[in-house]
């Protein structure tokens, strides 16, 4: 078996997609592992013989998963397979036995049923009578994919939708793109207010689904009676045949047999001349010929791709459901029983999970399998959960518990409960912040690697109708230690915490060493508390958590949840009690010296309170640091101590001497840094926290008085620096960075990579209020006041809930959305519209009693929400008095409102279109409410060799090596496919990165059929609406038509447009993006509005002279000449000259081409006005000559305007190459050391990337090799292709019309060194004190050693004009590669075949990277 995939062995995408079954390791029909791959015959069952391709490596059991997806055996099921007369073990591996080689005939062996497996087989033959579809999913609450849909397309093969089949239909339904004639419909164009909800969810083109049966489902004659039971009868089913007769069928272990039996006499005799079949449509198809004859166009039917089939492995919300819903309930096939039938199955979770986490990892099969089961198990977990919480919330279940206020409940394997309600906590706030703070916990336990040995049970949580609940597995052996509460706590297997008491044994003393290599990894301090009893206890953890050792053996580590430092901006009342037990007057008298120096402590800084109005109470006392601002904050005192460190050497004779001398110097430097930062060691850089301090109710030995208020400080210089240094970074970002946040989702994901708690919501707004760019800001100020606005109403929305039955939660649920969205809305009196039925009826009927949900007014809903939004994110006035206040000050829709809602409650509502403008009706009907969905929240399971080769692509991508990363992205989609079936978020992203490679190689056609893949993924793992799918199809409206398809492409578009306008509103700057790419693809009249409100928004948020704005400016232009319109055409490229002069100068190549641009189209003005007067007054309609882009030019420039092509250069980074050469040489003519000429590297600052354009700065840090940046985000922001061309040498290729040559890109490699600018050379100056990170570590050897982090040329950086200035080199590349750049500057060496064509304006300089999931590159080292 290998260890390794073979490299260039991914699969062409552009050829055929995986076809995997559910519980199938391979995927068919990819070249990979093409060493042990042969094909076998297969024969037997019942089957026409065919041939299978085998891989060596796979099981017996791998292959029979593998036969039973196959159209040719599908739906049969409990199969073996027999080589020679022999049943094969299914857990051997096919090259482990003798006699199979290629074309070995293999037989497919029938194998007796069990009762579990008929049940089973049955509801494999009743998923393939199932016509899933669009509606279905609805009908599930699940995101459907709606591509296929949108291009009125099937296919017959098992790759996704190919071109000429795609061409085969264009739209002419209200719900698709575009009309007949072309045109977009009206509520597609700039400045339309109108936001139909019906085209979200176009009607599906499936054929209506297929009439098999007219019923099928258990007898009445079910179960069979004992003496039945004896002779194997497992089952008895009802079938009415298309034809009308009605037969009764038997399960036994042969299989499925025609019994005697009617609807009014049992008699289970076997039927005359009726066969027994093993598989159940074959004895339907011998019953009834209308059944065989649709059975067949079913099978014969093009088959959907695996991707739109396959099974999610999580549930994504869809908040809109079918438009007519009651209509469609009936189910033909869901009376047998058999979808209940895993629900009624208790399962052990915990053994299931630590079972597959126990796999082995040696060899990348194991690995492979591994996480595949471990993501199987963990989505089986989820799905149980789900049906969990409906069963005990809707009252199915009763507690286990006598506690009505914390009521506990077991189902289904699962331990569920809301948990209970501390005060010190906050009560139900509290209560709810444990719970997700459990998770997060169990979450970091659960990421670390190489830790193998510390276990936690499967966790989740879900909120449902207003309720949070826990769910865990059950962990072995703890039954018995709450039942037998008088043994000690070992013998109960309590092996660690603060109840533990003294111990000591094997067992603890190797938990404690996993707990203390867990606390390493994630910065937290060893400390000692004093426990309740009075005893000093030594705690690696927070105080809460418990180590257990379970009876399977296994150490569990539980009560996790204040695993993460406290936030000391919300610890007001905590911060001033006693840390310690003893030294109280102490404290005393420094808190009096405190008082009257204006009660500033240390750690926070000058006017920190009254400038911020922090720290302040919070409505819960579980406010926690987010494990990215630890990160951040470490690599913000890094680059402290390595200032620190530079300053006391440049005292002490400068760096140069202290590097020779050999001497203390160095590290008494190292020592002073330490102290100063605030390290836990004194010799090494070494940052901890203590998750104890700021926590009520815990004591500190006198011992620990130094430790805790260093601790204390630590933490409040982390707290201040979300406020001094995430949050404006936050805000530059969105400034400097050409993406935004387009929904809620996508600015919590930004926020949370900055480690900003939402709780700072109420910071970030005033922040953005407070910026003198809150004009260019205004769409980050509206999506950060509808989160508020948003997450104070779905408390309310959770406490109101409480109150009301369950027949009357549509009616209560709409109500709420009425009050919610309608200003002064008035609600009907209860009983009103009853009586008015009833009078029509002619009969009267009296009013019914009020309900308290019922009596709910708009003013109070609204009071309600501003004051919890008052109470959370100290925002009072800014929502104003009523909805109609967000709408006209901040820009937000109703309809945006109402899908967030719908999000985050799990509402689903009926597809129809919504008006919220007419007061005298309600928006809202009970009718509109379809359904009420759990939504969970799990632990997300690492899909780890498949991540491994996504970030080596993206380090590939960095480095400019196109080809590299191909092969790794290919290799990478591989291992997702085997793990996950592509049904994964980060499979969606590398699919996407995948065809923007392929794309920029000139593999248009392979780019096409890989970014409709990833366009399905999108839809179905993130949703149909989600940030990430809009811009897919932005880029998929691309290939498209690089692939000549126009009309397919501007149905991608205007359906982005349409996803973006509903999400967000059409001011947004990536609606200026797709604006723009539909004014190039439209035909019609309208390009000219597009390009036009492209132009002002643009302009809006960045400026008249930025590099978009020009670009724009010049589109206008080229539209303009193409309808005649010189002078206007003048008008614009002058601005777009204008544009590139002030931004780079009047002998840069862009702006001679703008110059020159603005010649042709003088002269044409001049020449067309010339042929008019020569003609004179009678020729007025004289055509005019127009100047027309072609096809390849319009394809670069929505490459450019999309962002999968970025050109950056700089003029200044030229010269500053030449100077930092000769500065480097003269430094190490100095030092002694012969300098090689290699190409210059980007370094960074204090852990901060310096670009020449601070567009352009998308630093990623890469540590080891891989890319640190921010994870699980889009791809834009995972890998975003910066291509860069520098002044003298821009090589433009052409192939397929746009520009494909690929350039080296920039590494962007950072690393927090001593002086900010480590150098790779190996022979680099020796040094006293060497200094690298590990684990937010850093060690420092003595004197003598060769330095690692040289405190040398780096320290003299500078930065200047926005360009960093530091001496360092890189690695020499290969001979055929472009020469090194330095934050965006790059030579290319422009060859003769490369210049085919001249400089086009696909050459103009932008910097626009593409928005997803709203959010995309950014530097994730710190200020």
């Amino acid at each position: 078996m290998k260890d390794k995939v073979r490299r260039g062995g991914g699969r062409n995408q552009a050829k055929t997609d995986v076809i995997s079954a559910p519980g199938a390791k391979n995927a068919v029909g990819i070249k990979q592992e093409e060493d042990t791959s042969f094909p076998v015959k297969i024969q037997g069952a019942g089957v026409d013989p065919f041939e299978l391709q085998v891989h060596g490596f796979w099981l017996v059991q791998d292959a029979v998963m593998t036969l039973l997806s196959r159209d040719e055996v599908c739906p049969r099921s409990n199969l073996s397979l027999a080589l020679a007369g022999t049943t094969l073990d299914p857990l051997a591996e096919l090259q482990s036995l003798k006699g199979l080689k290629p074309g070995a005939i293999i037989r497919l062996v029938e194998e007796p049923y069990t009762a579990c497996s008929a049940r089973l087989h049955l509801a494999r033959v009743l998923e393939l009578l199932r016509a899933s579809g669009p509606q279905d999913a609805l009908r599930e609450g699940r995101s459907p994919s709606l591509l296929g849909t949108l291009t009125h397309t099937q296919t017959p093969d098992s790759s996704l939708l190919n071109g000429k089949s795609l061409k085969r239909s264009l739209s002419n339904t209200k719900t698709e793109s575009t009309n007949q004639d072309g045109a977009p419909p009206e509520y597609l164009l700039p400045g339309s207010s109108e936001r139909p909800v019906m085209a979200l969810l176009p009607h599906s083109s499936q054929p209506e689904a297929l009439s098999y049966l007219r019923d099928l489902s258990l007898s009445c004659w079910n179960p069979p009676p004992g003496h039945r039971k004896l002779q194997g009868d497992f089952l008895y089913i009802s079938v009415v045949t298309m034809e009308g007769r009605r037969c009764e069928i038997t399960s036994c272990p042969k299989g499925f047999f025609l019994s005697r039996s009617t609807e009014v006499a049992f008699d289970p005799r076997p039927a005359q001349s009726s066969p027994v079949c093993h598989c159940f449509t074959d004895l339907l198809c011998h019953i009834s010929p209308a059944f065989k004859q649709t059975f067949t166009t079913l099978k014969n039917r093009p088959q959907l791709p695996p991707v739109e089939v396959m099974p999610t492995a999580y549930h994504t919300l869809s908040w809109l459901g079918p438009p007519c819903a009651s209509r469609t309930h009936r189910n033909t096939f869901s009376r047998l029983g058999v979808d209940e039938l895993a629900a009624r199955q208790a399962l052990d979770w915990n053994e299931e999970l630590q079972a597959a986490r126990d796999l082995p990892q040696g060899s990348l099969e194991e690995r492979l399998q591994r996480d595949r089961a471990l993501l199987q198990v963990n989505s089986a977990f989820v799905r149980a959960v789900m049906q969990g919480a409906e069963t005990v919330l809707d009252g199915f279940v009763e507690p286990v518990n006598g506690n009505p206020d914390d009521p506990a409940f077991l189902w289904g394997g699962l331990f569920m409960s809301q948990g209970t309600a501390s005060a010190a906590f906050g009560a139900e706030r509290g209560r709810r912040a444990a719970q997700r703070l459990e998770l997060k916990g169990v979450q970091a336990y659960t990421d670390l690697e190489g830790l193998e040995g510390l276990h936690t049970l499967p966790t989740a949580t879900v909120d449902y109708r207003g309720v949070r609940l826990s769910a865990q597995g059950l962990a072995p052996g703890l039954d018995g230690s709450e039942q037998d509460q008088g043994t000690t706590p070992a013998s109960r297997g309590l092996l660690y915490g603060v109840n533990a008491g003294p111990q000591e044994s094997p067992h603890r003393r190797r938990l404690l060493a996993l707990l203390a290599h867990a606390a390493k990894s994630l910065s937290l301090q060893r400390h000692v508390v004093v426990a309740p009893n009075g005893h000093q206890v030594p705690l690696f953890t927070s105080v809460d958590a418990q180590g257990l050792l379970g009876a399977d053996g296994r150490f569990y580590i539980l009560d996790v949840f204040r695993s993460f430092p406290a936030d000391a901006n919300f610890c007001p009342a905590v911060e001033t009690e006693s840390q310690t037990v003893t030294g109280e007057e102490e404290r005393k008298e420094k808190c009096d010296e405190d008082e009257k120096k204006g009660c500033v402590k240390e750690g926070w800084p000058e006017n920190y309170h009254t400038d911020f109005g922090l720290p302040k109470s919070f409505p819960h006392g579980l406010c926690r640091l987010r494990p990215e601002l630890v990160q951040a904050f470490i690599q913000h005192k890094h680059c402290q101590f390595t200032q620190r460190v530079r300053e006391t050497l440049d005292q002490n004779g400068g760096f140069e001497e202290c590097a020779t001398a050999c001497d203390s110097r160095a590290t008494a430097a190292v020592r002073a840094a330490c102290k100063d930062v605030g390290s836990v060691s004194d010799i090494i850089f070494e940052m901890r926290f203590n998750p104890s301090v700021f926590s009520p109710g815990i004591s500190f030995p006198p011992g620990e008085s130094a430790s805790t208020n260093l601790q204390g400080r630590l933490l409040r210089e982390a707290a201040a620096f979300i406020i001094t240094h995430q949050i404006p970074a936050f805000i530059e970002y969105c400034l400097q960075s050409y993406e935004a946040p387009i929904d809620g989702a996508s600015l919590k994901q930004t926020l949370h990579q900055q480690g900003i708690n939402l709780r700072y919501l109420g910071h970030v707004f005033k922040a953005i209020n407070q910026s003198e760019h809150k004009e260019r800001m205004r769409h980050i100020m509206r999506s950060v006041i509808g989160e508020i606005f948003i997450r104070s109403t779905r408390r309310v929305f959770n406490s109101f809930l409480q109150g009301v039955d369950v027949p009357s939660l549509s009616a209560a649920v709409s109500h709420f959305l009425c009050c919610l969205l309608v200003p002064h809305f008035t609600p009907t009196p209860v009983g009103e519209e009853t009586k008015k039925k009833s009078r029509r009826r002619g009969r009267g009927a009296g009013a019914p009693e009020s309900t308290p949900w019922s009596v709910l007014t708009g003013v109070e809903l609204w009071n309600l929400v501003c004051q919890d939004a008052a109470e959370t994110y100290n925002i009072s006035d800014s929502l104003g008095s009523g909805p109609n206040h967000l709408v006209e000050h901040y820009g937000l829709q109703k309809l945006s409102l109402l899908r967030e809602f719908c999000l985050k409650t799990g509402v689903q509502l009926r597809l129809r279109d919504y008006c919220f403008d007419n007061q005298s009706k309600a928006p809202v009907g009970p009718d509109d409410i379809l359904n009420i969905f759990p939504i969970v929240k799990h632990i997300h399971m690492p899909t780890v060799d498949a991540s491994k080769a996504y970030r080596a692509a993206q380090n590939s991508i960095q480095k400019g090596l196109l080809d590299q990363a191909h092969e790794h992205l290919k290799e990478a989609t591989y291992l997702f496919g085997r793990v996950c079936d592509d049904l994964h978020p980060e499979a969606c992203y590398c699919h996407s990165l995948l065809a923007r490679v392929a794309f920029l190689q000139g593999k248009a056609a392979e780019a096409r059929s890989v970014q409709l893949k990833a366009v399905v993924i999108s839809e179905r793992v993130l949703g149909f609406d989600h940030p990430n799918t809009i811009q897919q199809y932005a880029l998929l409206g691309v290939y498209m038509y690089a692939g000549g398809e126009t009309a397919l492409a501007q149905k991608c578009l205007l359906r982005a447009r349409l996803l973006m306008i509903t999400v967000h509103g059409e001011d947004h700057p990536y609606t200026a993006t797709l604006d723009s790419c539909l004014g190039l693809v439209l035909t019609g009249g309208q390009t000219g509005q597009f390009l036009k409100n492209a132009l002002r928004l643009n302009t809006s948020f960045f400026s008249p002279t930025d590099s978009h704005t020009a670009l724009n400016q010049h589109l206008l232009a080229q539209w303009m000449c193409s309808k005649g319109d010189y002078r206007s055409a003048m008008t614009h490229e002058k601005e777009a000259l204008n544009a590139f002069t002030s931004l780079f100068g009047e002998d840069h190549p862009q702006t001679h081409r703008s110059k020159e641009f603005l010649c042709t189209i003088t002269k044409q003005a001049v020449q067309v006005e010339r042929a008019l007067r020569q003609a004179g007054a009678d020729c007025t309609e004289q055509t005019v000559e127009c100047l027309t882009p072609t096809t390849d030019t319009i394809l670069e420039q929505m490459v450019l305007v999309t962002g999968i092509r970025t050109i950056t250069q700089s003029d200044r980074f030229q010269e500053y190459k030449q100077k930092h050469l000769e500065r480097k040489a003269a430094v190490a003519k100095e030092l002694g050391f012969k300098l090689s000429n290699e190409p210059v590297a980007s370094e960074t600052v204090n852990g901060r990337k310096k670009g020449s354009d601070q567009e352009t700065g998308r630093g990623k840090e890469a540590e080891g090799g891989g890319s640190q940046a921010v994870e699980n985000n889009s791809e834009g922001q995972q890998g975003q292709l910066v291509e860069e061309v520098s002044v003298e040498s821009a090589a433009v290729v052409s192939a397929n019309g746009h520009v494909v040559e690929p350039v080296e890109e920039n590494h962007y490699e950072e690393k927090t060194d001593v002086d900010g600018g480590h150098s790779g050379d190996s022979d680099r100056a020796a040094s006293d004190a060497e200094v690298k990170i590990v684990n937010g570590e850093s060690e420092v050897r003595a004197a003598g050693e060769e330095s690692e982090s040289s405190v040398q040329d780096g320290v003299e950086s500078c930065t200047a004009n926005g360009e960093m200035k530091s001496e360092a080199t890189c690695d020499k590349m290969k001979a055929d590669e472009k020469d090194g750049e330095i934050n965006g500057a790059r030579d290319v060496t422009a060859t003769p075949s490369v210049l085919k064509s001249k400089g086009t304006w696909a050459d103009v300089v932008v910097s626009k990277a593409i928005v997803a999931n709203g959010t995309g590159d950014k530097d994730t080292a710190v200020n």
